[in-house]
């Protein structure tokens, strides 16, 4: 690695497939990146398992948690809490490796007022339908919660103008070696001309496909 070690958030509305780039990177790139698991009050989804995937506390206990300092950021999302614990972060960036972060855009919002080397990545595939195919796919939710998630997705989607990179998830490979070169760069912000356009349409694409559900 070249650069300092630092933390790399990946932000992304539900269905954006950061969790899936984040699990790419670590494996594919170990020595280069640790994953910080967050924890969080939510059950557990088919499949995932405690300490890997997320850890799962209790309300109490996250909250006394909160109370003791013991998260870098905390966030409330869907209804359940969601955070960082600092001793994993601080235990990576001594490893010598970049700290990778699956949150959601108001955590991303805390690291970066607490760490200006930090990196911030928003994540979205090219076309909202994708992201509508994504969530409906998943068959874990219903139509009214799936529209609660697009009202989310546009309330995030209207915040990616403050990460600092905008990455277009079409395709596994391509996205992960945009996060892994950016990662090494100087934090800045990079913009493509035609970005801020595409994503103007992206949001009034993706409130129609709300409305059609």
């Amino acid at each position: 690695m070249t650069s300092v070690p630092r933390i790399v958030v990946l932000s992304a509305p539900s269905g954006g497939g950061k969790t899936t780039i984040a699990k790419a990177l670590r494996e594919r790139y170990p020595g280069q990146f640790g994953f910080s698991v967050s924890a969080t009050t939510r059950k557990p989804r088919a499949g995932e398992r405690d300490g890997v995937d997320y850890r799962f506390w209790k309300p109490t206990q996250f909250r006394d948690g909160v109370n003791q300092g013991q998260f870098l950021e905390h966030a409330q999302y869907g209804g359940e809490l969601y955070g960082t614990l600092r001793s994993d972060v601080e235990k990576i960036l001594e490893s010598g490796r970049h700290v990778l972060l699956d949150i959601e855009v108001n955590g991303a919002a805390q690291v970066r007022k607490l760490d200006q080397n930090a990196l911030t990545v928003f994540i979205l595939p090219s076309d909202p339908r994708v992201l509508v195919q994504r969530l409906v796919g998943r068959g874990s939710e219903s139509r009214e919660e799936i529209r609660q998630r697009l009202e989310r997705a546009i309330e995030e989607i209207s915040e990616a103008t403050l990460f600092h990179r905008w990455i277009r998830n079409d395709g596994l490979d391509q996205a992960v070696q945009a996060v892994l070169k950016a990662s090494d760069q100087p934090v800045r912000f990079v913009r493509d001309p035609k970005d801020l356009p595409w994503m103007k349409q992206y949001l009034v694409d993706l409130e129609n496909e709300r409305h059609r559900l």
